[in-house]
């Protein structure tokens, strides 16, 4: 481990081979491998989005169908409280989701001109945050290292400009200035879009309209709307969790705490609640999903996984949320507190673990209050690493705190609540919580993409190897394409979690076994090795053509951010621009190569501890 820039832990090993932007993940960790472009858009992802449009709508329409209600019978105060945990929460990711819209669409239409243009320097500039060095590399500088390096602060605002002998050629029919009409059009409409809260809605049309264009069009234009179609998929789920937890949760205990209040349940509470969960359960699926998805060193999620993810929060969060309501009916002023003292040590448990989400130190400290939110309600992971004992502390306080809300308020319920009734309520919250307990055994036992966790799995797409004489000389990717197949210094990432152990049967020779631990601690796990009988000038010839042949690379000059986090180059929009206006004016799909890929473990040791 060495010492980042400021002051965190990073491992040295180079895990993080070149990546191509059109895939969405490595092939040798994929179950089926595709050609370059990523996973094929399929009609059970469209039916999927068209899903969740679905649970959209009904949650928000069931909240104002109810407040209307409450209107309606003079339950003002019912109407006031349900109506503000609708619209705050729909404005805040409104204002979040146009800021990104400008962003993205302000310098996207200058970029695309620009490229058109000439095909030159011009053309890059306007992506910013990259550098395209003379051997046709783009590379980026730190937005923010989180130590302040003076370097990293004016790499910032670097922009990209192509240096190369020739500049590259544009695609047919992407490029071109949008005219002024069609701008201001654009402006017009997503701004009474989102005024209207409808900005979600569109997010999910793109989404399914980028998908029919990546599964409809050839390889150079398939590549370009896959790409685009990650992006946009990321920034819906983002969204749509934010929004669920400010306002599905809320809104989930509020209705529940006036049923059990008024000890009456009316047809739309039920309908608004049961909205309300389900929309919660769905979006920590679907986040989760498209987080894999969008990452080269995990397997994807399969739905049959993402139901019984879904099944495994609705349980949890329907007991959670039971007993918040059944005391709060009870006892108001102590379930403030108490939620704000909760949610203040689980922030402080997030922070202490020190995530690395975000770009910037206070967006950190800001993501962090959010997941502290999150966790008053439900697991959810943010930390690299085995999260068994982290899961079980967290679901143990759950478990606990839940008994004694439940028992607080039996113990003192109003009179007219009956024994019976009130038996049955502190039955459901026990099943509930049990079945959401035997929903999330069975996704990490059955349906966990890495596999059982009471085993290992090897990664699907690669093959066994070839064992000769002196053991396993290499591992060979079935689904690689001719050009990633023929490189000798390419390097397989994404090993199985668990290797085999193997054990000599003759004595070690006194020095061997030093050695052989400063020799294995600078090899990668798995490596193509060039057959003794070729030369090494020829190999640097070959493996400088062939990456050539590939395209341009976007180095960009940060530590991988490790998994659950993000990549950078979805959290950072300028990188974002970067990859995109490559697609449009190369022919060839850049790939994506962070700094640990760009040196050996030796000089990521230096770097990092003298920066």
């Amino acid at each position: 481990m060495a010492a980042k820039s400021d002051g965190a832990a990073v491992s040295v090993d180079d895990d993080n081979t070149p990546r191509s932007a059109s895939e969405p993940g490595n092939p040798a960790a994929r179950p089926r491998c595709t050609a370059a472009g990523g996973k094929p858009y399929t009609p059970l992802d469209c039916c999927w989005v068209l899903c969740a449009l679905l649970v959209f709508f009904s949650d928000g329409a069931t909240d104002l169908w109810l407040a209307a209600d409450y209107y309606l019978r003079g339950d003002y105060w019912w109407f006031g409280l349900t109506l503000v945990f609708v619209v705050v929460p729909s404005a805040v990711v409104q204002v979040l989701s146009f800021r990104w819209f400008v962003y993205d669409y302000t310098e996207l239409s200058g970029g695309d001109g620009a490229a058109s243009g000439s095909g030159s320097g011009s053309g890059a500039a306007a992506a910013g945050g990259a550098v395209t060095e003379g051997d046709g590399t783009v590379s980026t500088k730190d937005s923010d290292q989180r130590g302040g390096s003076v370097a990293a602060e004016n790499a910032a605002n670097a922009t990209p400009a192509y240096a190369c002998s020739s500049p590259p050629p544009a695609t047919p029919g992407r490029g071109g200035s949008p005219p002024r009409c069609c701008t201001v059009c654009m402006w017009v409409f997503q701004s009474v879009l989102h005024v209207l809260q409808l900005g979600q809605v569109w997010r999910y049309i793109h989404a399914l309209y980028l998908g029919a264009r990546s599964r409809w069009h050839s390889d150079g234009p398939h590549r370009h709307f896959h790409w685009r179609l990650m992006f946009e998929s990321a920034d819906i789920t983002m969204l749509r969790l934010l929004e669920a937890f400010l306002k599905s949760a809320p809104q989930l205990v509020l209705q529940l705490s006036i049923m059990i209040h008024g000890n009456a349940v009316l047809p739309l509470q039920g309908l608004s609640a049961s909205a309300s969960l389900v929309s919660l359960a769905w979006m920590i699926a679907s986040y989760q999903k498209v987080l894999r998805d969008s990452r080269d060193d995990k397997l994807p999620m399969s739905y049959k996984a993402m139901i019984a993810q879904m099944l495994w929060h609705f349980f949890t969060i329907g007991a959670r949320t039971v007993a918040f309501a059944l005391f709060a009916s009870v006892f108001q002023l102590y379930f403030g507190i108490f939620i704000v003292s909760h949610w203040c040590v689980m922030t402080f448990w997030i922070i202490q673990g020190e995530t690395d989400f975000c770009m910037s130190k206070w967006e950190e400290i800001i993501y962090n209050m959010v997941v502290g939110i999150i966790y008053i309600f439900c697991w959810f992971n943010v930390k690299e690493g085995p999260s068994r004992f982290r899961m079980t502390v967290y679901y143990s306080v759950t478990l606990a705190e839940n008994v004694a809300l439940t028992a607080a308020w039996y113990t003192y319920r109003g009179p007219h609540t009956s024994d019976s009734y009130a038996l049955v309520v502190v039955c459901l919250v026990a099943c509930s919580f049990a079945l959401g307990t035997f929903f999330m055994l069975v996704y990490y036992c059955w349906l966990h993409p890495d596999g059982p966790v009471l085993g290992s799995q090897w990664g699907a797409c690669v093959d066994e190897g070839v064992v000769g004489a002196g053991g396993v000389s290499g591992v060979i990717d079935t689904c690689l394409t001719p050009s990633q197949g023929s490189q000798t210094d390419m390097v397989i990432t994404s090993p199985p979690r668990t290797l085999p152990r193997t054990k000599d049967t003759g004595e070690p020779v006194p020095g061997e076994r030093d050695k052989d631990r400063d020799r294995d601690s600078c090899l990668p796990v798995f490596q193509v090795r060039p057959s003794p009988s070729s030369s090494p000038a020829l190999l640097h010839r070959t493996s400088s053509s062939l990456r050539a042949q590939e395209g341009p690379v976007i180095r960009i000059d940060l530590p991988r951010k490790r998994y659950p986090a993000w990549d950078a180059h979805f959290i950072d929009r300028r990188l974002r621009k970067t990859i995109l206006l490559l697609e449009t004016t190369s022919s060839v799909s850049p790939r994506i190569q962070y700094r640990s890929s760009m040196m050996g473990s030796k000089e990521v040791l230096e770097y990092e501890t003298t920066v």
